[in-house]
């Protein structure tokens, strides 16, 4: 059993904030960094403690982290709504920093390469979002968009505005994205009328439908690949 040590107790470098102050916040880990986002433990855990219990229950990994509610943070003794809400908000805005390092107007070669852009947008969202990549004619990515976000099961998908940005931004082709968070990379039957049903939208404002990625978090479903743009 894990002695508890109050974090005042501990030598100063051994201290999240102040090791953090002292060598830098690149040798700090990831239960020392969340427990200066929590700022104190409870009387019988130090933050410490309490966030590398939390970890542990995530298989210490942070994407499974970062999938949690704020209710099921707050099923941990010692986390209550505050705490909870800073450490969803710190996860999002590192989600968000991965999502702006991609790289602008990154050329789309294969269905590989739009799932490289579109990973980081979709690959770790515990509910459903749609996304469009608008391309130019050289096959750049212009804009990256969201379209429609939806449950764990579906999202509903509104032709008009899928096609809006794309048009205010002279795309040449679009490229049509969406995850499945339960993990099954499978075209189901709707996702297939749904991108027919797109592709001759698409006709009437003179804008093509290169593909339709299905994004997991560590592997992909593309229609073109599959044969199914042509259906």
């Amino acid at each position: 059993m894990e002695v508890y040590t109050a974090i005042k107790y501990l030598a100063e470098d051994d201290r999240p904030r102040e090791k953090l102050m002292l060598k830098g916040r690149h040798v700090l880990s990831d239960a020392e960094l969340l427990a200066i986002l929590i700022g104190s433990g409870s009387r019988n855990e130090s933050a410490v403690q309490l966030c590398q219990r939390i970890l542990r229950a995530c298989d210490n990994d942070l994407n499974k982290l970062s999938k949690i509610s704020i209710k099921e943070l707050c099923e941990f003794k010692g986390i209550g709504e505050a705490k909870a809400i800073s450490i969803v908000s710190a996860l999002e805005l590192g989600r968000r920093k991965k999502d702006s390092s991609q790289p602008d107007k990154a050329v789309i070669k294969s269905s590989r390469t739009a799932y490289e852009v579109l990973r980081p947008l979709l690959g770790d969202l515990p509910h459903e979002e749609f996304w469009i990549l608008i391309l130019n004619r050289a096959n750049a990515v212009v804009k990256s968009e969201c379209v429609s976000k939806g449950g764990i099961n579906a999202t509903l998908v509104d032709a008009r505005i899928v096609f809006k940005p794309a048009i205010l931004h002279n795309a040449s082709s679009i490229i049509l994205a969406h995850n499945h968070p339960s993990g099954n990379l499978k075209a189901s039957d709707e996702d297939i009328k749904l991108t027919k049903k797109l592709r001759e939208a698409g006709k009437l404002f003179d804008i093509s439908i290169f593909d339709h990625i299905i994004v997991g978090e560590n592997n992909y479903y593309s229609f073109a690949d599959e044969g199914l743009m042509s259906a």
